[in-house]
């Protein structure tokens, strides 16, 4: 690691690490680096502009399937249990490279600092709770990679990477978002197994992806602001674009409120789907 290496360079070198444990280990020493240049009579680090890879590295295991194609998951079984917090584990390795992916593929697009700090600091939460998902499986006798995975999670990447706005949307808006709403039953689904690690770690998971959620919601509103765009409109119009599939209730409206997303955002999109 380069003490010269700017924030995008670095957001480069999580995206083309391959294995999850070595990824999240950077991704967290370079979080670190960001938050301690930020602070009073540090040296300033460099945002820069990035080059990051159109797909980041992944280790060969776990074998990506088509969604159609994953086994479903049974959560009254113990090796169910297991699939389900295989599945999260994914879902955070994912999120750790979405969010660097944003700062090293709009590091060209005017922005405040505040914008860097913020995905830095949720790159950081997600790479801990990816390392959570971990220990979580290693104590049920698994491991991340044990089990087949989702393919399709890259794609609202892939569909946005030219569109700053549509990725705020579609990624914190939508699929994080959507967290929010699935998370308390899985939480609920570990309780009555007696699972406290799992439910530690979940309840983690639950509280801190808010603050992602809003983070999204933010800096779309700031961009909408600053392209004189309403805000509702836009994100109406962005994710019928960019989105493939339905927004499907039941919707978590109170914590989805708290990350800064009201009702009439969400659910004229979930009625025209249905």
């Amino acid at each position: 690691m380069s003490e010269g290496q700017t924030l995008t360079q670095r957001a480069v070198e999580v995206l083309s690490t391959a294995d999850g444990r070595a990824k999240t280990e950077l991704s967290r020493a370079h979080a670190a680096a960001w938050l301690a240049s930020r602070k009073p009579g540090a040296t300033p680090m460099a945002v820069g502009r990035g080059d990051p890879p159109l797909h980041p590295a992944r280790p060969a295991r776990p074998k990506l399937l088509l969604p159609r194609e994953v086994p479903r998951r049974r959560p009254g079984s113990p090796a169910g249990r297991i699939a389900l917090l295989h599945a999260v584990a994914h879902i955070e390795l994912n999120a750790v490279d979405l969010h660097w992916d944003i700062i090293a593929r709009f590091g060209h697009v005017p922005m405040p600092m505040g914008f860097y700090d913020d995905w830095v600091r949720a790159a950081d939460d997600e790479s801990r709770h990816f390392q959570l998902m971990c220990a979580c499986l290693d104590g049920m006798g698994s491991h991340y990679g044990a089990l087949p995975a989702h393919a399709g999670m890259w794609r609202a990447a892939e569909d946005t990477r030219n569109d700053l706005p549509g990725r705020l949307a579609v990624v914190p808006m939508v699929l994080e978002a959507r967290g929010l709403d699935v998370t308390p039953g899985m939480i609920e689904i570990f309780r009555k197994a007696d699972a406290t690690e799992a439910v530690a770690a979940l309840e983690t998971i639950y509280a801190e992806e808010v603050a992602h959620v809003a983070y999204g919601s933010k800096w779309f509103h700031f961009l909408c602001g600053r392209e004189n765009r309403d805000p509702k409109d836009a994100f109406h119009d962005l994710v019928q674009r960019y989105f493939h599939g339905a927004l499907k209730p039941p919707f978590n409206d109170e914590k989805r409120a708290e990350a800064g997303i009201p009702p009439d955002f969400y659910w004229p999109l979930a009625d025209a789907h249905q």
